[in-house]
């Protein structure tokens, strides 16, 4: 490294110059034959005027095809920070509006908010993009407890614990909610899994490991749509997972009981994101025979559109 004096720069100064140098190396003890070896250096200078550092050259034995390659990984580098932090650079725009103009204008709901929380509703929704319930229901803060989590489904409980079970256990007997409303919606992935996998569950794989708690669901399509191509199947299956998740939450004790006495109403909804459509219907508890092949008794089904 050479350091020479500080010149009269009025900007930093950067560059690099590569050129090369030769040597001689010979080949052969016995004989004038000889080989030449290019080897490039790259010339380094920096001059900082704010600090008023020397110029510094820097020499590195460096091939030019490599100094250009590592010059555009690093350029690749920073375009893919720089889109990233134009990413969360929207995120923040986002959520300060949402703090001047919900959070800020509505600051006496925030504060009680703040202090606990009375939801109405428990939201068991399927964790898909497209498919956001206080978005698609308008839900606002402190109105829903949500659950989301691939094709919507609800295990029974002899499954054993799992984070929708436990959040069902919260909901219901420590939130005190009122309605428990289950969201299937079009073009499921995970109910597309469902119907597509075979009779022997891959232990390997947790999407299969998972939607396997729809297995009756995808008996009684099979039976019933038989006739069906493979994509109104899953439509049908859809449809019938939610069912079958409603008729599971029965399985639970301490909501049946509620169920029974008139303080828990449980509810499907269907969600058609290719037309915006939303069908909704309510389990009829009252009266009803719920065997393990039983149907599911529904009332107050309506159509929105």
């Amino acid at each position: 490294m050479a350091t020479l004096s500080p010149s009269s720069f009025t900007k930093n100064f950067n560059s690099s110059i590569d050129f090369p140098i030769t040597s001689f190396q010979t080949f052969a003890i016995f004989g004038p034959k000889l080989k030449t070896e290019q080897t490039h250096f790259r010339l380094s200078t920096s001059f900082n005027v704010r600090t008023g550092s020397p110029l510094e050259l820097k020499a590195m034995k460096e091939p030019p095809g490599l100094t250009q390659k590592l010059d555009k990984n690093r350029l690749d580098r920073l375009a893919e920070s720089e889109n990233g932090c134009d990413l969360f650079e929207d995120l923040k725009h986002r959520f300060l509006r949402f703090k001047k103009h919900k959070f800020e204008e509505n600051l006496g709901h925030f504060q009680n908010l703040a202090e606990g929380q009375a939801p109405k509703f428990m939201i068991i929704a399927c964790a898909d993009s497209r498919v956001c319930p206080s978005v698609i229901l308008g839900f606002q803060p402190g109105e829903a407890f949500m659950v989301r989590n691939v094709a919507n489904l609800v295990p029974p409980f002899e499954s054993g614990p799992s984070e929708t079970n436990a959040a069902l256990e919260f909901a219901v007997n420590s939130l005190k909610v009122e309605n428990i409303l289950v969201i299937g919606h079009s073009r499921c992935g995970g109910i597309r899994a469902l119907m597509s996998m075979q009779d022997e569950v891959d232990s390997s794989s947790f999407i299969r490991s998972w939607v396997i708690v729809g297995k009756n669901a995808r008996l009684n399509t099979k039976s019933a749509a038989s006739h069906l191509g493979f994509d109104q199947q899953c439509r049908h299956c859809e449809k019938e997972s939610v069912d079958h998740s409603l008729l599971n939450l029965l399985t639970y004790p301490w909501i049946e009981q509620k169920v029974a006495k008139g303080e828990l109403s449980v509810h499907g909804g269907y969600y058609d994101f290719v037309d915006c459509t939303f069908e909704k219907w309510t389990l009829d508890y009252k009266g009803s025979n719920f065997g393990k092949n039983s149907r599911l008794p529904v009332k107050n089904r309506f159509y929105w559109c």
